[in-house]
């Protein structure tokens, strides 16, 4: 009996759906790029190297940067707030788990409280003036050289374990940040349902809004091929349409039916 089928279908690859996302607003878009750079900042955060840790310290220069916007924190502190209100108003239905929404109450309001805090975000670590002074080196070029700033050089070749602690000290009073815009968009994220969605001959999908406002748009679509969304979006309607990368990388539009998934997401 042959096992070639067998082989096949254990060897069969199954795609996966890949996830892209679109704001509808400023303040959404601020609060994605902070995540992004977030992320990237724990996955160097961790690293011993210094090559590491010098694209760490970028990131963190970057966050520094974004956040100085006065909107940042007071947008989060009204989604937090709204968000609130809304978990208060299920108190008295029936059927409602009482401790979970405690819980989670508590937790937003731990959060907030945290981000609420006097100063600029991230005031202690902008304290340092060394730090400080090698932000002002990342903005130039090549300035970070032991020629430019032999004292960051010299911090590089110091113990493993005395560059990680520096480096998370500094990150921490950051930390609310992270968290506020954690639960933001998680709670932003969670009020959309995926529903099924195709494009049109041509290659365009449009959704009429009907005066509904979103602040998001989620698209997950096959990683069979190397294809992307393109979406744009204003209060009235919201376009998609599909592009691939061929095998010189050059974008191509699709213009045939596309099958994806989508969400729509306000809070």
């Amino acid at each position: 009996m042959s096992l070639l089928p067998d082989v096949i279908a254990k060897n069969k690859r199954v795609s996966q759906l890949v996830l892209y996302e679109y704001p509808i607003n400023e303040r959404i878009r601020s609060l994605m790029r902070l995540e992004y750079l977030f992320k990237r900042l724990f996955a160097f955060i961790s690293g011993t190297s210094p090559m590491h840790q010098h694209v760490a310290l970028s990131l963190l220069f970057e966050i520094m940067d974004t956040c100085d916007r006065a909107e940042v924190r007071s947008g989060i502190l009204q989604d937090i707030d709204k968000q609130k209100v809304n978990l208060e108003s299920y108190r008295h239905h029936p059927n409602i788990d009482l401790n979970a929404l405690d819980a989670a109450v508590a937790d937003l309001s731990r959060v907030s409280a945290a981000l609420m805090g006097k100063g600029r975000i991230g005031q202690a670590a902008r304290e340092n003036e060394w730090l400080m002074s090698l932000k002002n080196r990342f903005a130039v070029p090549g300035g970070t050289s032991q020629i430019d700033i032999p004292s960051y050089h010299a911090w590089q070749l110091s113990a493993d374990e005395n560059r990680q602690r520096a480096i998370k000290e500094w990150v921490e009073p950051f930390m609310p940040l992270f968290d506020g815009v954690s639960v933001v968009l998680k709670m932003l994220r969670e009020s959309g349902s995926p529903i099924d969605a195709s494009t049109q001959e041509g290659g365009v999908f449009q959704e009429m809004l009907g005066g509904k406002i979103y602040q998001m748009v989620r698209v997950w679509v096959s990683d069979e091929r190397l294809i992307y969304p393109e979406i744009s979006a204003n209060k009235y309607v919201v376009w998609v349409r599909f592009s691939e990368l061929d095998a010189q990388y050059k974008t191509q539009l699709i213009t045939t039916p596309t099958v994806f998934k989508m969400s729509f997401c306000n809070v």
